[in-house]
């Protein structure tokens, strides 16, 4: 069942085009990622999903519903974790998550209850009378998490969950998503952590300028784009023109990234090492996700 439809999705900021008609569909119970680099239009277009930024053209249907006729009745269903912490700094993390419960009209027993519940599941519950500055990154994170989900919501919009982390904060949170997602709960989640959109996500959309370059699994895309293996050869200046001149005249797809090439699709090693004067410089390796992303977006940096 497709819970997230958007159809021609636009917006616009004055003479910035950030969304570019976007359609896109999110099925139940998946966990479907959003990577891009900055300026993508990944945030703009989870605020338009979110009912937080009007489009400027476009529609948007979650769970069968208009958004812009059912915005309330979406965001009951919706839980939504920003990438920027707005934890209350006055309050304890216990009484964070009473408060955020009162957005939803929940009953205060009930929200004691499920704060005291998800609290639990985010191994925080020693942490209830805690004040925010006493909480390390990886705890607000965590907090952030559980705050999203006080209304038992069956989406989860999560942009960036582990930005700054530790790794033994960044796979606890990696854990709890996945028995969530086991859970039926849909996961919409925006990050440029390829490994993090690997292990997490049933398919991805890669985005740049406003547009979805490409969508599918992760490994897919990865077989699709690059194949299983990336061959890497160091080349100094000398050795560069010759080198990208045989793989031109053999047809071979590469990327040339500065001191370095990366050969793509390649079936065995001796079609590359027959190719190179120094067949002692090149390096296989496993393909992965950035090398999808940096090939379909490029390497320069877009301000």
């Amino acid at each position: 069942m497709t819970i997230i439809k958007t159809q021609n999705l636009t917006k616009s900021f004055k003479d910035l085009l950030a969304v570019d008609n976007v359609n896109l569909e999110v099925e139940e119970g998946e966990c479907f990622g959003l990577l891009g680099p900055n300026g993508a239009g990944k945030t703009s277009l989870v605020r338009m999903i979110i009912a937080a930024s009007p489009p400027t053209k476009g529609d948007i249907w979650v769970l069968g519903k208009d958004l812009k006729t059912h915005s309330r009745q979406v965001k009951a269903v919706l839980g939504v974790v920003p990438q920027l912490d707005n934890l209350d700094p006055d309050l304890t993390v216990l009484q964070n998550l009473m408060a955020f419960a009162r957005y939803f009209d929940i009953p205060k027993d009930e929200a004691r209850r499920r704060s005291t519940e998800i609290l639990s599941l985010f191994e925080l519950q020693n942490r209830c009378n805690s004040k925010i500055k006493e909480l390390s990154g990886g705890m607000k994170r965590r907090l952030l998490i559980a705050r999203g989900l006080i209304n038992m919501p069956r989406i989860l919009v999560l942009d960036e969950p582990t930005i700054g982390l530790d790794p033994q904060a960044k796979y606890l949170v990696w854990h709890k998503l996945i028995e969530l997602k086991s859970q039926g709960v849909t996961q919409l989640l925006c990050t440029q952590n390829m490994e993090e959109a690997t292990a997490l996500c049933d398919r991805v959309a890669i985005m740049h300028q406003g547009k979805i370059l490409s969508l599918d699994a992760p490994r897919k895309l990865i077989s699709e784009y690059v194949g299983k293996e990336v061959w890497e050869i160091e080349v100094d200046s000398e050795e560069k023109d010759e080198t990208v001149k045989h793989l031109e005249s053999h047809g071979l797809d590469f990327e040339d990234v500065g001191g370095r090439i990366h050969i793509f699709h390649v079936e065995g090693a001796e079609s590359v090492r027959g190719l190179l004067t120094s067949p002692e410089l090149l390096r296989r390796r496993p393909a992965t996700l950035e090398d999808v992303f940096f090939k379909l977006t490029g390497r320069s940096l877009l301000e």
